[in-house]
C-alpha cells in the first residue's frame, strides 16, 4: 500500500509539473536552467534541498548502472517496469523541486538584507 501511495504522489507531481506551464507556472526550460542554481545554492547550505538532491542523484544513478534489482532479460516487462518507475518518480522529483526553489529564489529576492533589532 505505501509504495503504490508514493508511486501515485510521483506521478501526480509530475503530471502537476508538466502542466503548470499551461497553467501560468514555469517552463520546462525555465525549470531546468534553475537546477545548476538550486545544486549551488544546496551545497552553499543557502537551500534545504539537500536530501531531496541526494535522493535525485542515487535515482538518476540506479537509472544509469548496469546493475539492476529487476533485470531486464529473465523478467522481461517486470524488469522494465522498476525502471519506469525509477524515471518517472526522478521527472516528477525534478520537476516539482525546480518549481519549490523557483518559488524559494522569488521569496529571497522580496528579503532585505540586515538584522533584526528588537
Amino acid at each position: 500500500m505505501g509504495k503504490s501511495l508514493k508511486r501515485g504522489a510521483a506521478f501526480t507531481a509530475l503530471a502537476r509539473a508538466l502542466t503548470a506551464g499551461a497553467r501560468g507556472g514555469p517552463s520546462l526550460g525555465t525549470r531546468l536552467a534553475a537546477l545548476p542554481r538550486m545544486i549551488r545554492a544546496t551545497t552553499k547550505g543557502e537551500y534545504d534541498g539537500g536530501l531531496r538532491l541526494a535522493l535525485m542523484t542515487a535515482a538518476t544513478a540506479y537509472i544509469v548502472s548496469p546493475i539492476d534489482l529487476l533485470p531486464e532479460i529473465p523478467l522481461a516487462l517486470f524488469g522494465l517496469a522498476d525502471d519506469a518507475v525509477m524515471v518517472t518518480w526522478l521527472a516528477g522529483s525534478v520537476l516539482a523541486e525546480t518549481e519549490r526553489f523557483l518559488e524559494w529564489e522569488r521569496r529571497r529576492a522580496s528579503v532585505i538584507p540586515g538584522h533584526v533589532t528588537p
